[in-house]
């Protein structure tokens, strides 16, 4: 029997991260991972592949529109086949990168299912049916999430999507329907979007985006109507009946009302995610999920001594980033330092476009707390370099407490805002004031300058709008 320091379940963002740290540190560690790569959903069937379809579905529609503009005249033409290539070659070389990273740091991957065998224990059960059996000082799971399922819509992975299947279609849809106004459903819907699709979202809730700020997801949904997407709000859907040239959906509205159908050629579910917590054999060491299939943690500790959770397993954001700050904290704590995650400042970041970036409280949260605060805003259409680039949508918008300026929120929603975000998770880590960002000097012109005038807006002093 093997041993190890630590066994990770999981070879996602919270397992591979977890696993290479947990090496840095001088440990010797295993990540199980099932899937034939590493990288979890996020590399393989999540994040990376979307934003790859994202970015040449942007430039697809940018010069069938926008290059004119710009003096530059083309035709362009869909080659799906080969959009769909460079996505699968750039993820081929992300997951690639994670195995170098395992060789780099002394991690060893361990192919097949996991299942806990009790304490200490882990069992693997390869491709062939082979069981190969670990013994650990410390089991850390990280096995993420799935795809959420809806009563009436069975995903067959032809007619009816997830978001694995919506990643892979085999040609542009004439019409998609898209169940959820959420992060996932909305991203890919403006890919099949700029690609030509008619795409039609549906959502039980009466807004789009929720949790995210009200006033940036009233400019989101006005931003995505433009390009074409239609919505329909406070809907629930009864049903969706798959044939071989596409699909019937049937909705009524939540409030009452007559039931509507729509026909699609392809439906997309994108309800949300649920913890994939099944078969992991955690009755086994006494671990019962709660009703939705989450595991209660206290600092990443589950109620087994020795046993420890991550990532999209545990409550919080279902996000990426949050998983891998799990993944630092949780092993840096069962090495014996002083592992440390804020959970006031994980950003979140839808990335069509305009992006939308935020971080910390929304005017909402800070009402119901009944918290004093002041808002500062700015409109990209004041920027000087989102006007030379012809891509004024959006401003930027921070919350600030009314008494201390101490920084309580940023809502961004424009262009390149997810890679602007950062600069206020820095400023809450440092509980930095409004007036710090305000009084520090940013390179012009910059979209980046938005921010700073936003700051400024806090305190009534926005100099360029």
């Amino acid at each position: 029997m093997a041993q190890y320091d630590v066994v990770i379940i999981g070879g996602g963002p919270g397992g591979y991260n977890a696993a290479i740290r947990a090496g840095q540190l001088g440990l010797k560690a295993a990540c199980v991972e099932s899937r034939g790569t590493l990288g979890g959903t996020c590399l393989n069937v999540g994040c990376m592949p979307s934003k790859a379809l994202l970015h040449a579905s942007e430039l697809f529609a940018a010069a069938g529109s926008e290059f004119a503009t710009l003096g530059i005249e083309v035709a362009p033409k869909l080659n799906l086949p080969q959009m769909m290539k460079q996505k699968d070659d750039s993820v081929g070389q992300l997951t690639k990168g994670i195995e170098f990273l395992f060789k780099k740091n002394k991690v060893d991957w361990v192919k097949g299912h996991g299942r806990i065998a009790g304490a200490g224990k882990v069992e693997v059960t390869g491709e062939d049916g082979q069981v190969t059996a670990l013994e650990a000082k410390n089991i850390v799971i990280a096995t993420g999430s799935e795809p959420s399922s809806l009563p009436g819509v069975e995903v067959d992975q032809k007619r009816i999507v997830d978001s694995t299947g919506a990643l892979a279609l085999p040609e542009v849809p004439g019409h998609l329907v898209v169940i959820g106004a959420g992060i996932i459903g909305l991203e890919l819907g403006s890919v099949w979007r700029r690609l030509g699709a008619k795409v039609t979202v549906v959502e039980y809730l009466d807004r789009i985006t929720p949790g995210v700020d009200a006033e940036v997801a009233k400019a989101f949904q006005r931003a995505l109507t433009k390009q074409g997407i239609a919505f329909k709000l406070g809907a629930k859907v009864t049903g969706a009946k798959a044939s071989k040239k596409g699909v019937a959906l049937t909705f009524e509205p939540v409030k009452g009302g007559d039931a509507e159908t729509l026909e699609a050629d392809y439906v997309l579910l994108a309800i949300g995610r649920r913890p994939f917590t099944s078969d992991l054999g955690l009755d086994t060491v006494g671990i019962t999920p709660d009703k939705r299939g989450f595991i209660e943690t206290d600092h990443w500790k589950t109620s087994a001594p020795g046993v420890w959770a991550i990532g999209d397993v545990t409550h919080g954001p279902m996000l990426a980033h949050k998983a891998e700050e799990e993944a630092v904290a949780c092993i840096e704590t069962l090495a014996g330092k002083a592992g440390h995650v804020n959970y006031g400042v994980i950003p979140g970041v839808i990335y069509t476009a305009p992006e939308v970036a935020w971080v910390g409280k929304t005017e909402e949260e800070l009402k119901a707390e009944g918290r004093a605060y002041k808002v500062g805003k700015f409109p990209f259409t004041a920027n000087s370099r989102a006007k030379i680039n012809h891509e004024t949508e959006g401003f930027a918008k921070v919350l600030a407490d009314a008494a201390t300026d101490e920084v309580l929120g940023a809502h961004l929603i424009g262009p390149s805002v997810s890679e602007m975000i950062g600069e206020f998770c820095v400023a809450m880590e440092f509980r930095a004031a409004s007036e710090d960002v305000a009084r520090t000097c940013h390179p012009h012109p910059t979209r980046s300058e938005a921010l700073r005038q936003a700051a400024m807006g806090v305190e009534g002093w926005t100099m360029q709008a």
